[in-house]
């Protein structure tokens, strides 16, 4: 059965997912968003048997009896240990090569498998099967001397091995008595030695990794998974434009057998902002600075778009506004429960808080001195006040949400909040550019919202702040109020929304987004970075080891390659929802820095 403990390799530019018996059962070409070549993970109905599967890369050892996985230390290239019955040991090392080459970042669309004989005599059968057009179409494949070419209706990607090709192309076992290496990517020929190429260029992608991670500003506590988090986070970066998709996956359900299945492969605003936030407060600001090219791209996207008012809350990662949704019939979907769904109907949605996402993202080009940007900023900084005059307009009327309802519109606290917010840093930054008439626009009209806000979203019969202006329901956005400086943490109004969204949406050691039905029904799992919002608001308030304990625990959930999906059961703490979630990761690491002792303290 298939199941989101699975290993992520990948270089930026692409991404494969493996299971624990080393399969690539998910991997999209040429890009994060692309086709999935590789796509067994979302085509696996009950009873289908290998000789059935189709859309996997599968390196079979027979008579596996074991096989033991782990990532190289500090590192996005990852090692599987095969061992058969008869005690013939293998390893399979699997990465994406990213390296520096002639001053440039060499990232290319290619996956490269090294098969290592460890011990005895080991024999494995190649199961190469890549479909195009989501499943349906089977390719025409070609050979050559040491190449397969798998030639679809739109591209043609290819195979080059030092194996045997008859043996790979008629799925033949076979003897392993040497090294052997297989690149699997564009229609392109390998114009050096496969084995020796093979060795520089995994030699040259760990070294990248260990001087990435070395860059990393980490806490004393929980460091291991600290830095899987942050490899995770960078390895959902598509850095040729610097955008930030929310997951790499499509369609993995969030509960068993419902209708929550979406295509996350595209940057959301709110998400990739999270995640800058979390990748900043550990140092890395390359990262930050391609995505601010990216959003300062958006924003004069919308400025030559007559008429334009509303801010789209996602892109692709092309920035490309038009994510029109639809099924792709020809596969299952996981563990058979479709819909599988490209593209993603919440383009088309209001969602306000996309001018606060887009403002506290950009705070850092005008107030981090690390980054050089003085004449960009002048015309950065005129484009984000057209955001901050829109985030005036709509700080009070209804929208989707956070949560993207697709039927139900309100005035959600949690978008409104990040209007403020947007006014609030605008302010700041105007100070740091000493424009003190600007300043002062911004302070007013952040205080008058904040003082609008203030009353509508507070509930005195309930004591709490509520979801919506005028409501009685909680959501687990509210736990942000602290963070965003919309409160102070001592705010007895924040205390009391604290304690109130535990005792309404924690189940277990989680918390669900709400606890209303949507357009849905109930939620049936909890979503993982609400229980690390949790842990961060009862670290705020002072319950430091309450919040400590319970962080322990959700970390104990992560599968076993310290990574998190979008959602967990919160009974049994089985992953569910697209996958690795980049949300998730950041919650890991915003409250594994904010708990840890200093290194001073330490010591």
């Amino acid at each position: 059965m298939s199941s989101l403990d699975l290993a992520v390799i990948g270089n930026c530019m692409i991404s494969a997912l493996v299971d624990r018996r080393a399969h690539i059962v998910w991997s999209c070409f040429p890009r994060f968003d692309g086709d999935p070549v590789f796509s067994a993970l979302l085509d696996s109905p009950d009873g289908q048997t290998d000789a059935e599967q189709k859309g996997v890369f599968a390196i079979d050892m027979v008579g596996m009896v074991s096989c033991e996985q782990s990532y190289i230390q500090n590192t996005a290239v990852l090692v599987s240990r095969l061992t058969d019955s008869f005690g013939n040991i293998l390893e399979i090392t699997d990465f994406a090569p990213r390296f520096k080459h002639f001053d440039r970042t060499f990232r290319p669309p290619l996956l490269i498998r090294r098969v290592t004989p460890i011990k005895g005599r080991p024999r494995i059968r190649v199961r190469l099967r890549p479909h195009y057009e989501w499943g349906s179409i089977k390719p025409d494949t070609t050979r050559g001397s040491n190449h397969l070419r798998f030639v679809g209706p739109h591209s043609s990607l290819r195979l080059t091995t030092d194996a045997s090709v008859s043996y790979v192309h008629e799925e033949r076992p076979f003897v392993v008595e040497r090294p052997l290496s297989f690149f699997f990517g564009e229609d392109e020929p390998l114009r050096s030695e496969a084995d020796t190429t093979a060795r520089e260029f995994l030699d040259s992608t760990i070294s990248f990794w260990h001087d990435w991670v070395r860059s990393l500003s980490i806490p004393f506590d929980w460091q291991e998974a600290v830095i899987r988090a942050a490899i995770t986070l960078k390895l959902c970066n598509f850095e040729e434009t610097g955008a930030i998709v929310a997951a790499l996956t499509t369609s993995v359900p969030e509960a068993p057998h419902t209708q929550r299945n979406w295509d996350y492969r595209y940057c959301w605003l709110r998400d990739a902002y999270f995640v800058i936030q979390a990748l900043n407060r550990l140092g890395t600001t390359k990262t930050m600075e391609e995505y601010l090219t990216y959003i300062t791209n958006i924003v004069d996207d919308m400025d030559a778009i007559p008429n334009q008012k509303d801010m789209p809350p996602l892109f692709s990662i092309t920035r490309s506004p038009d994510l029109e949704e639809r099924e792709a019939t020809a596969l299952a979907g996981y563990r058979g429960m479709g819909p599988v769904r490209v593209g993603n109907a919440a383009y088309t949605q209001v969602q306000n808080d996309a001018y606060g996402s887009i403002v506290l993202a950009s705070v850092h080009a005008f107030l981090d001195k690390r980054m050089i940007r003085p004449v960009g900023n002048r015309a950065l900084f005129a484009h984000l006040e057209k955001l901050g005059h829109r985030a005036i307009e709509v700080f009070d009327q209804p929208d989707a949400g956070p949560w993207e309802l697709r039927t139900k519109a309100a005035v959600h606290t949690f978008p409104s909040v990040m209007c403020w917010a947007a006014c609030d840093r605008l302010a700041k930054i105007a100070v740091a550019m000493e424009r003190e008439d600007r300043a002062a626009f911004w302070r007013e009209n952040a205080d008058r919202m904040h003082r609008i806000i203030d009353e509508k979203a507070y509930n005195p019969q309930k004591g709490t702040f509520v979801s919506s202006f005028g409501g009685e329901d909680l959501d687990a956005t509210l736990l942000l109020l602290h963070e965003l400086n919309f409160v102070k943490p001592d705010d007895p109004r924040f205390i009391a929304t604290v304690d109130a969204a535990g005792k309404a949406l924690r189940r277990g050691d989680l918390l669900m987004r709400y606890d209303v039905e949507d357009d849905f029904g109930l939620m049936h799992t909890a979503f993982m970075i609400c229980g690390f919002w949790y842990v961060d608001a009862l670290n705020a308030i002072g319950r430091k080891e309450e919040a400590r304990e319970l962080f322990e625990r959700i970390l104990g959930l992560r599968n076993s390659f310290g990574l998190f999906s979008e959602d967990a059961d919160f009974t049994t703490g089985e992953l569910w929802g697209n996958f690795p979630q980049t949300y998730s990761m950041v919650g890991l690491i915003n409250s594994a820095v904010r708990l840890s002792r200093s290194w001073e303290d330490a010591f």
